[in-house]
C-alpha cells in the first residue's frame, strides 16, 4: 500500500482477514502516527495511544488515542490528549492506579534532544455520555532528570510504590545526542507520583525500553531494545524490582527498535517484537533525527565509555514470540506481518518507509490477543487474534 492506500482505510473499521484474526488502521487527522500503546479500560473497552503529526522530533508532535468499545467492530475516532506547541510529545503509556484512576504519561522533549526530554503525567477522564471520548486534565511533569524518557508501563509493587521503567538519554556536554550513552533505569515513587526516586541499572549500557513482567512470587524478569542492534537482552529482579541483575543477551535478535513483553495468563512470557538484527542486514541511517532539517552544530555524541549505535536496520518482519523459562528462550515465534520493513527515512508521505515497528501487546480476558503497530510512520495498524491463537498448528517460524 502507498501513503494514499493507507490514508484512504483509516477508518478504525476492523475486517475479518480470516476465522482467527481481525485487524483495521486506526483513524488519525494526522500524516504520520507511531508508537502504539493499549490499555484496556473498566469497562472492557480497549484504548489505543499513539503519538502523531508531521514528523518525529517536530514540535506538532502529540498524544492521540482512539477507544474501541466492548463488542464493537470500530474504532472511535482520535483524541488529541496533549497540547504543547513547543515540545516533541511522544510514547505515551496509559496506567490504571490502583484507586481507579486512569493516567497518561508521555515524554515530552525540544526537537531531537531526547537528554532534554521530560516526562509529563495527566488524569484522563471518559465522557459520561460518549465513551469513545476521552479528555486529559492540565496535567504536570514529574521530578526526574532530565533525558528520563519511558515507553513501557507501570509496576505497582507489594508495598504500593509505583515502578516507572526508564532509559536515560544522558546528556554530553557541547554534543547532540546520538543514544551513545543510554542506560536503563527505574523511577519509583512511593506516594501516589507526588515524587520520584530514580535508581539506575548497573552496566546497562545501549539497553532501552525497558519492559518488565511479573514471573511471580516477587521475581520480575525485564527486556531491553539494544542500541548495538545486536539482541534483545533481560535482567531478573528477585525483590520486586529493588534490585536487577546484570543485563545479558537473550536468543532474539534485535534491530535497535521497541520490543514489549507480557506475562500470560498461563504463566508464559509473551514478546513481540521485530526479530532481526545488524548483522542480518547493511542498511544505516545516520541518526533517528536526520530529517529534521534544524540548524545545530554540535558534534554527535563521542561514543568513548557508552556505546556505537546502529540506526536503520530494516523493521519487519513484526513477530509474536513466546517463552515457558521466564523469558530466557523464546523458542516458538509467531509470525504476524512481514514486508520490507525499510525504514532509512522518517517520512510518512513518500512511500519509502516501510516499517512495522513499535508493537504492543495484550492479552483479553477472554483470551483473545490484542496486537498494535507503526505501519509504514503512516497509520497505526490493531491486529486482534481469536482466544486459541497459540494452538500448534498456527505456529510458524518468522
Amino acid at each position: 500500500m502507498d501513503p494514499e492506500e493507507i490514508a484512504r482505510s483509516m477508518n478504525g473499521l476492523l475486517q475479518t482477514v480470516s476465522p482467527e484474526r481481525m485487524e483495521a488502521l486506526l483513524p488519525s487527522p494526522m500524516i504520520q502516527n507511531h508508537a502504539a500503546f493499549l490499555h484496556l479500560l473498566s469497562d472492557g473497552a480497549l484504548a489505543c495511544a499513539w503519538f502523531g503529526g508531521t514528523l518525529e522530533g517536530k514540535s506538532d508532535i502529540s498524544i492521540f488515542a482512539s477507544v474501541l468499545p466492548k463488542g464493537a467492530t470500530q474504532w472511535g475516532p482520535p483524541q488529541r490528549l496533549s497540547f504543547d506547541a513547543a515540545h516533541s510529545e511522544q510514547n505515551p503509556v496509559l496506567f490504571t492506579a490502583p484507586d481507579g484512576r486512569l493516567w497518561l504519561f508521555h515524554t515530552s522533549q525540544p526537537s531531537g534532544n531526547q537528554d532534554e526530554c521530560r516526562i509529563r503525567m495527566a488524569e484522563v477522564r471518559r465522557d459520561a455520555s460518549d465513551p469513545l471520548v476521552l479528555a486529559t486534565g492540565e496535567g504536570r511533569y514529574l521530578d526526574l532528570p532530565r533525558g528520563c524518557f519511558i515507553r513501557a508501563p507501570l509496576v505497582v509493587r507489594g508495598d504500593g510504590a509505583w515502578l516507572l521503567p526508564i532509559f536515560r538519554c544522558v546528556q554530553r556536554p557541547g554534543q547532540k545526542w546520538n543514544g551513545s550513552h543510554d542506560t536503563a533505569a527505574v523511577g519509583i515513587s512511593l506516594n501516589q507520583s507526588e515524587t520520584w526516586q530514580l535508581e539506575e541499572l548497573d552496566q546497562s549500557i545501549g539497553c532501552v525500553h525497558m519492559s518488565p513482567v511479573s514471573l511471580g512470587e516477587g521475581r520480575l524478569a525485564a527486556f531491553f531494545r539494544r542500541r548495538q542492534a545486536d539482541w534483545v537482552y533481560r535482567t531478573e529482579s528477585l525483590d520486586e524490582g529493588r534490585s536487577w541483575s546484570r543485563p545479558e543477551a537473550s536468543d532474539i535478535p534485535n534491530n535497535n527498535s521497541s520490543i514489549a513483553a507480557l506475562s500470560l495468563k498461563d504463566g508464559r512470557i509473551a514478546m513481540i517484537c521485530n526479530p532481526v538484527s545488524a548483522a542480518d542486514t547493511a542498511e544505516r541511517r545516520t541518526s533517528l533525527y536526520d530529517e529534521l532539517g534544524e540548524d545545530d552544530n554540535r558534534p554527535d555524541a563521542d561514543p568513548t565509555g557508552g556505546c556505537v549505535p546502529i540506526w536503520g536496520v530494516r523493521r519487519a518482519p513484526v513477530s509474536l514470540c513466546l517463552s515457558q523459562d521466564g523469558g530466557k528462550t523464546f523458542p516458538v515465534r509467531l509470525l504476524i506481518e512481514d514486508g520490507p520493513g525499510t525504514c532509512l527515512s522518517n517520512d510518512s508521505t513518500d512511500g519509502r518507509n516501510k516499517e512495522m515497528s513499535y508493537p504492543w501487546l495484550l492479552e483479553g480476558p477472554d483470551g483473545a490477543m490484542h496486537l498494535a503497530y507503526t505501519y509504514h510512520r503512516r497509520a497505526i495498524k490493531y491486529v486482534r487474534l481469536a482466544p486459541g491463537w497459540d494452538h500448534a498448528d498456527q505456529r510458524r517460524p518468522s
